[in-house]
């Protein structure tokens, strides 16, 4: 199980037979197991990393923390339900350390993302504060690089 996962999260587009031929399996078998895990939500979604700054579409991404009073009971649970409603959110975890929560948002404009955090993030009941920090250029995400690598001694030749 474990091996069919570690596949599936670096290449969601590896066929059912392919899996099974890299982990000599029978594919019958690959495709009982990813069906199980597609049922018990180990396996909640498949996803493409996409680098948006080959498109022509305008995307803003922003990474904003949040200090929220927990509430007796629910600790964070109650205000991180709130958060994750919202169409922005891409993704949203508890921390540990300075501030409670990281939210990462997407929106088409600066002005849009710092709308949203004035309107519906800061006002939200037990959110006490939030820092914004606006996403420049990406270098690697979930274990993609963006930029092609150049040998060592390329560069020093460059130099």
């Amino acid at each position: 199980m474990n091996e069919i996962l570690k596949l599936i999260d670096k290449d969601c587009t590896y066929s059912a037979s392919q899996i099974a031929s890299m982990l000599g399996m029978e594919e019958r078998a690959v495709k009982h197991e990813i069906a199980e895990l597609e049922e018990n939500r180990t396996i909640l979604g498949y996803k493409a990393v996409i680098d948006w700054e080959k498109t022509d579409e305008e995307i803003v991404t922003a990474l904003i923390e949040v200090r929220v009073t927990p509430t007796r009971g629910e600790g964070f649970d109650r205000v991180a339900e709130r958060i994750y409603q919202f169409d922005e959110v891409k993704s949203l975890y508890l921390m540990s350390g300075g501030y409670d929560l990281t939210v990462i948002i997407t929106g088409k404009t600066l002005k849009e993302v710092a709308l949203f955090v004035a309107q519906k993030l800061a006002p939200l009941d037990g959110v006490t504060g939030t820092a914004t920090h606006f996403i420049l250029k990406k270098y690697k995400d979930d274990g993609v690089m963006y930029t092609q690598h150049q040998p060592q001694q390329e560069r020093i030749e460059m130099v």
